[in-house]
């Protein structure tokens, strides 16, 4: 059985659900009281892909605190593709994936020198209370070369799957 491996890199300002969403993701499970991420943390995920082929994904959940943006650099580093998640209650985290999407642009890029693929995730869309609109994300995802993006929530495990397809 043949195995490939992918470092996918999860970056966002702090509380927006990256934990939460690593750990729905590869556990299906969801807990309110989660811990700050300290620098980064890890989770790893087997995909059957084929009959005879395995994709291991390398989920990198990289803390979102500003003191820990000196060492992005290490933590991006031979990264295959990226996730950057913002709180659709919150514009500020919002207006911050631009910021995330820049730093991962300069500081990273694959092999052949293209940039790092990067989808946007806008969590918690079961809640009521929204500060950013559709056509706003939109638009952002093509100014800066987004993927595409999806609205999620981790709570209710919503296009967690879906988007990680």
């Amino acid at each position: 059985m043949a195995e490939v491996l992918f470092k996918v890199i999860i970056i966002g300002d702090p509380t927006v659900g990256k934990t939460s969403f690593v750990q729905r993701y590869v556990n299906n499970s969801y807990r309110k009281d989660y811990k700050m991420t300290i620098g980064v943390d890890f989770a790893l995920k087997v995909i059957k892909w084929s009959d005879n082929r395995n994709i291991k994904l390398q989920l990198w959940d990289i803390a979102g605190q500003e003191r820990f943006t000196s060492m992005t650099r290490v933590y991006y580093k031979d990264a295959h593709a990226c996730i950057i998640m913002f709180d659709l209650t919150q514009r500020s985290t919002f207006q911050s994936a631009i910021k995330w999407k820049k730093d991962l642009d300069t500081k990273c890029s694959l092999l052949d020198g293209s940039a790092v693929p990067c989808l946007l995730l806008a969590n918690k869309a079961d809640l009521t209370h929204r500060e950013v609109e559709q056509q706003e994300i939109e638009d952002m995802c093509k100014e800066h070369d987004f993927l595409g993006w999806t609205e999620t929530s981790v709570r209710e495990g919503l296009m967690i799957e879906e988007s990680m397809r």
